[in-house]
């Protein structure tokens, strides 16, 4: 072999084998490998030596990891709170002030202690473009119901393996969550213990790295009705436009569209392809703001031809996040609203094929269907699915 290509490949082999061996780090609250930032400490809490986070993260610095297994002990006293592990970091997150480096692009489980007991106490989510898509991704492999207990160590762990992940809770004989496909598309990254909100603390922490196994994704059916072929424009200051007002057909010539493909079962992810904005939403805490306008809110529009071999009425089956307005051969058919806290202070927003739907008068010939699909939190993003009329 060429001397020069050897001195090449030398050291991405020995990189490759260094990733295959199987590793365990422990990781105590004072670790130098640790990176504490923002509302982050080491102290002592119901007699160990503890890492403290509330609003922050704690870092595991120069370790990029695949599969493994996380193992952590933590305690908690606060009644409301967000807290767990985030994995698969792209590295692109950046800590700014007294802000914690959140993932940009990643995967993050994370427990809810006002929601112990309830059917989401546990969530799994992927991190696209800084933003968490637990709207677009609910019920199995990705929440669960169970207890999280208050003011007591308990154990945490997370066994990674593929496209696959096993999320145990106090028991460590049988998962709390099992998780069939691993959403963000980030294969390798960095591990971060991470704190949204609600004094937490954290001891025992160890990661055992393993060698790869194969990615294999296990995805849901793609119904042979949904519309999976978009195109999407840029994301738009939402308050600066009327979501209302069809495009003119010079603006819809004048944009640049990007093709894109829906994901079993039909989501079309904009997180995936757009940053996510981050409003500070006045009706979150004030139900009685719910109409006023949200400074900060993205628009992004979705088109798609749909071809009739006759004029006819289909219904059409539509989940979104947050708000969307439906034109159908420059009509507007549609507007819903379906933000967290809008309908309701409890209500969430998650995303349901099922939940709404609109009866587009199709022509002979092709059709032109377009969404304008605005975002505040929790996941940009819609799913379409036409239905025959019965006769």
């Amino acid at each position: 072999m060429n001397r020069q290509l050897v001195l090449c490949v030398l050291p991405l082999l020995v990189a490759a084998a260094h990733s295959q061996t199987p590793q365990t780090i422990s990781l105590p609250p004072d670790s130098p490998r640790l990176d504490l930032q923002a509302e982050a400490k080491v102290t002592y809490y119901l007699g160990r030596r503890a890492i403290y986070l509330n609003g922050g993260v704690a870092v595991v610095k120069d370790l990029e990891m695949r599969d493994g297994v996380i193992d952590v002990d933590v305690a908690t006293p606060a009644n409301r709170g967000f807290f767990g592990i985030q994995f698969h970091d792209d590295n692109r997150g950046v800590a700014a002030g007294d802000l914690a480096r959140f993932t940009v692009n990643g995967d993050w489980i994370y427990l809810r202690q006002h929601k112990s007991g309830r059917s989401d106490a546990m969530q799994y989510t992927p991190v696209l473009n800084s933003g968490l898509n637990w709207q677009l991704y609910s019920g199995p492999g990705f929440t669960g119901a169970v207890d999280i207990p208050r003011d007591v160590w308990f154990h945490l762990r997370l066994e990674l393996k593929g496209a696959q992940a096993k999320f145990y809770v106090k028991d460590m004989s049988k998962p709390a969550l099992v998780i069939d496909d691993l959403k963000s598309g980030v294969q390798r990254g960095l591990v971060e213990l991470a704190v949204l909100s609600g004094e937490t603390y954290f001891s025992n922490f160890e990661i055992h790295t393993a060698p790869d196994a194969p990615w294999e994704p296990h995805l849901p059916p793609m119904p042979s009705s949904t519309l999976t072929k978009w195109s999407l424009s840029p994301s738009y200051d939402a308050l600066a436009r009327n979501l209302e007002r069809p495009l003119s057909q010079a603006e819809i010539d004048a944009i640049q569209w990007q093709d894109v493909e829906a994901e079993p079962p039909g989501l079309v992810v904009i997180n995936r392809y757009r940053d996510s904005p981050h409003p500070i939403v006045t009706y979150a805490t004030d139900f009685s703001k719910r109409l006023e306008p949200q400074a900060g809110t993205m628009v992004v529009y979705a088109r798609t031809h749909i071809s009739s071999d006759k004029d006819q009425l289909k219904k059409l089956y539509i989940g979104y996040s947050d708000d969307v307005s439906v034109f159908l051969n420059g009509t507007i058919l549609f507007r819903g609203r379906s933000s967290q806290n809008f309908r309701d202070p409890d209500f969430l927003g998650l995303v349901n094929i099922e939940d709404d739907a609109v009866y587009l008068p199709l022509k002979t010939g092709s059709n032109e269907l377009i969404l304008a699909d605005s975002e505040l939190g929790g996941g940009w993003g819609f799913i379409c699915r036409l239905e025959n009329m019965a006769n």
